[in-house]
């Protein structure tokens, strides 16, 4: 007797059903037999610590353990775990808004942080900021998916001889991303900056010396004894900067700060990758002569017009240019 073919439609209420299953959900979509849902604030090896999706600054998380299945499990990801005495479980993991990957040695693609809408790059007058990583920067966002902002720090150091850098910031204005001025010592511009950060889930890059510890500290004063104590819960002693971590600030929004994705690598993207990250570009992308245009020195180029037009800056198309022959800073 032949087998009988299940409709489309009864194929998607199984998937779904299995969902269900897999998540801990009842038939109303919400959590049953025990499961909570919850939000990974960190993870050490097969260990994280987890709270609920509304927690507050200063809360206590659950240590838990991790399935096997879930080992690409990030700060960030809203889960489905069972508590324990004292240790819980993570059952599952929820589908993720956005995620934010860099290549490892090996140079395969690895989840680092999860669910973040806005990837703050921080410069300064001291070090000297490159503007061409920071276009690798911004061509890494806009890969992810996720609109970057762009804050300078120490503008308090900012003398005659930046004026650079103000020419610099204007330019990516003109461009439509979002600029803040700052100074985390000399208290310039933190109560705009704060109504930003609480609208958003924002992880924060960037060079090492712009003042991005400051700025945490800034936004939560207690980042500090928060890591410590998750050293001593989670890791037994080791300390938690070499991982992701994921705080609520007390005036709204999050913030994850993580060693891990303060640089990105560019060696995973292809040119057309590269080019679709120069928002500028798009405009002009797949109107070339050719369909396998390098924008190199092909005719009938239309990147190339648009730069000879000054539709697209040289600078940033040289920046470009550097990117794809695996150059630049960083």
């Amino acid at each position: 007797m032949a087998k009988r073919r299940l409709t489309v439609q009864q194929h998607r209420r199984i998937a779904e059903k299995q969902r269900k299953t897999v998540l801990g959900l009842d038939s109303d979509g919400d959590v049953a037999d025990g499961g909570i849902e919850g939000v990974v604030i960190t993870r050490f090896g097969t260990q994280a610590a987890v709270l609920p999706p509304d927690f507050r600054p200063g809360d206590r998380p659950q240590r838990c353990h991790i399935r096997a299945a879930l080992a690409d499990l990030v700060t960030g990801d809203r889960v489905i775990w069972r508590p324990g005495s004292p240790t819980g479980v993570v059952e599952a993991r929820l589908d993720r808004a956005s995620v934010i990957s860099r290549p490892d040695p090996r140079g395969k693609l690895r989840p680092v942080a999860a669910n973040v809408d806005r990837i703050a790059v921080v410069i300064a007058p001291e070090p000297e900021p490159h503007p061409n990583l920071i276009d690798r920067y911004l061509v890494a966002a806009e890969h992810e998916g996720i609109r970057p902002l762009l804050i300078l720090n120490k503008v308090d150091l900012m003398g005659p001889g930046d004026s650079h850098i103000d020419r610099m910031l204007a330019d990516y204005r003109a461009l439509g991303y979002d600029i803040l001025r700052v100074s985390a010592e000399a208290g310039i511009g933190l109560a705009e900056m704060r109504a930003y950060f609480a609208r958003h889930t924002t992880v924060l890059v960037g060079q090492s010396g712009v003042g991005k510890s400051s700025l945490i500290n800034l936004l939560y004063p207690e980042a500090q004894a928060l890591i410590g104590e998750l050293s001593a819960q989670m890791a037994k002693g080791r300390h938690t900067t070499t991982a992701a971590t994921l705080y609520r600030l007390p005036g709204g929004g999050q913030l994850v700060d993580s060693p891990g994705i303060r640089e990105f690598g560019l060696g995973h993207l292809d040119s057309r990758a590269i080019a679709e990250g120069f928002i500028e570009f798009r405009p002009f992308l797949g109107t070339c002569r050719f369909r396998d245009c390098h924008h190199a020195q092909e005719p009938g180029c239309a990147i190339l017009d648009a730069v000879a037009r000054h539709a697209i800056s040289a600078r940033r198309f040289g920046s470009y240019q550097l990117m794809v022959r695996g150059g630049g800073e960083g």
